[in-house]
Parts: C-alpha cells; structure tokens; sequence
C-alpha cells in the first residue's frame, strides 16, 4: 500500500526538468561526463533526454510506475555511475569531487529504487530488502554531500546568500554538518522519518536561496541543470522519506 505520492511526484518532475535540459542543449547534462569523443555524441544526448522524460513522466502515473522507477535505477546507478563516472575513479581517485558528483546520481537511482518497490507489487520481503539497502545508500550519498560542503568550502560559502545571519562561512559549515547528521540518522535507523524530512526541506530551501537566484544572475546550462538536479533531490529525499513512513506502520 502506498501511503505517500507527493515525493514520486517530485522526483519525476526533476527528472523531466533534467531531460529538458538535455534536449534543449542537445548534450548530456553536466552530472553525466560522457565522453566527448563518443560516437554519435549528440544523437545519444537526445535519447538520454527522450529516455530520461518518457522515465520521470512514467513516475507520475500509477500504472507506469514501477517501470518507470526500475528503468530509472538502472539507468542511473549503471549507465551514469558505473559507466560514466566509474572510469573516472582509476585516474581521479584523489579528487573529492568525483565521488559527490557520483552520489548526486546514485541518490536519484536509490529513491528511484524504493519507488520501484513500492509500486512492482512484489511480496513485502523483497520491497523491504530493496528499500533497505536504496535508504543506506542515499544516507551514504548525504554524508558524501556533506563532506563535499567541508572539501570545498571556498565555492559553497559564496552560494549562500550574503544577507543570511549570521554569515556565509556558518551556512556552509552548518548545512555540512546537517547532511552528515542526516546520512548517519538514515543509515542507523535513528530518528531517521525526521532526519529524510529535514534533508527534503533542506533541499526544497536551496531552490529559492541559491539556484534559483544564480539562474538569475547566470543563466547557463549549468545553471538550469542544477535547478533541476536539486528538484530531482528533493523528490528523492521525500521518497526516503515516505518509505519511512511504511515502514513505521
């Protein structure tokens, strides 16, 4: 029984925010490095886009959403992170970056996971196994996100906005240690319901406090891949959420 529909709505608009980006720039957005020197590059842009918005379109119907959801687990789990970004963990293994890049996709793949499980119909152990190890994962990708913040204060603290007390420097800081908090409290099981739903208001707060006015003042690709990522996160961490939720009852 499904007891919660908003964080699937969520996600597969950020998911189809995602695909538009993809077809209007004709390129893979910038979470997903393929290889420049791929052959038919572009043409494989499109249908990443064409996948991507017939796969965040599938979430919001009942009846295609399982498939939607599977589709988009693999698709992001072994098409993004293993085959896109896993070549890079041999030649970049040092750069810290790589790996919170990775968790932006494998977070996506973990709440597109335990939507598959709550939609397939399958019996109530497997759905529990899968949805076990999609919420340890997405609590693991908030503890990468959170040392990303530590790693690379120098470009996090200039995002926040200058007129948040008490300063740049605390946010940074602060919103760190809350993905940390958060990724442990998912993984343990503690106060984990409280812990997704923090993480989700956290996310849905970064849209009007700092993507958003950056699209404003920059408003490039990168940009917009970034409003849409986060839409995407914070459906993703609404699903954690809900999946919490059943579990509890």
């Amino acid at each position: 029984m499904i007891t919660g529909k908003f964080g699937r709505y969520v996600l597969g608009l950020g998911v189809v925010a995602i695909a538009l980006v993809c077809l209007v720039w004709g390129d893979f957005v910038p979470g997903q490095p393929a290889p420049k020197d791929l052959p038919m590059h572009t043409a494989l842009a499109y249908a990443a886009g064409v996948f991507l918005f017939a796969g965040g379109s599938g979430l919001l119907w009942q009846r295609t959403a399982a498939w939607a959801a599977m589709a988009l687990a693999v698709y992001y789990a072994l098409v993004v992170v293993v085959l896109m970004d896993g070549r890079f963990v041999f030649t970049q293994y040092r750069e810290y970056g790589l790996y919170s890049n990775m968790a932006e996709q494998l977070a996506l793949a973990a709440g597109a996971l335990i939507v598959y499980a709550a939609t397939a119909g399958i019996d109530a152990g497997r759905a529990e196994r899968l949805t076990r190890a999609a919420r340890i994962a997405f609590g693991v990708c908030a503890i990468l996100f959170g040392g990303a913040h530590f790693v690379y204060m120098n470009m996090t603290a200039p995002l926040i906005p200058h007129w948040l007390p008490p300063s740049q420097l605390f946010w940074g800081y602060a919103t760190g240690v809350f993905h940390i908090a958060a990724g442990v409290a998912i993984i343990t099981g503690i106060q984990a319901r409280l812990a997704a739903i923090l993480l989700t208001v956290m996310y849905a707060s970064f849209t009007p406090l700092v993507h958003i006015p950056m699209l404003l003042a920059t408003p490039t690709r990168f940009w917009w891949s970034e409003n849409a990522l986060n839409l995407a996160l914070v459906g993703a961490a609404w699903v954690v959420a809900d999946s919490l939720a059943r579990a509890r009852r």
